[in-house]
């Protein structure tokens, strides 16, 4: 592990996702790892889904939540131009995935992060030069 690796929302749902114990387990364990190394990526996209979904569907306490956007703020963050925005419908229109799913992997092209980690999308596909790891496969 010595590349930059993004991370989709759903990892960091699943670290505070008590009903689902063995993806809990993985997602703290890989989060953990890749902060610590300081080649852990997010967006701004992916701080506001977490946001949100923590605290709409999964009842994390707002001042929680907020503290982890915090946290995940303080290492590298993708924030969004229009020219990422027209990047990622590009990525979209070519690729067949969903617009959100395309500014997720355009994020972490544009960092130059090789790997992509995600439930949503195709476990080892490469999109935009990015390779898809699903870390809750078998879990």
């Amino acid at each position: 592990m010595n590349r930059l690796a993004f991370f989709d929302t759903n990892v960091f749902l699943y670290a505070d996702d008590a009903s689902a114990p063995a993806k809990q387990t993985q997602a703290i364990q890989l989060v953990t790892r890749y902060q610590r190394s300081g080649l852990l990526v997010v967006s701004t996209q992916v701080l506001q889904e977490y946001f949100v979904v923590a605290t709409r569907k999964m009842g994390v306490d707002p001042e929680t939540a907020l503290r982890k956007v915090q946290l995940l703020a303080r290492g590298r963050v993708v924030r969004f131009t229009e020219d990422d925005v027209i990047a990622a419908i590009e990525l979209h229109r070519l690729s067949r995935i969903s617009f959100w799913d395309a500014m997720i992997v355009h994020a972490a092209r544009s960092v130059g992060a090789n790997l992509l980690y995600s439930e949503d999308l195709q476990h080892g596909a490469t999109l935009g030069g990015v390779r898809i790891n699903n870390p809750f496969l078998g879990a």
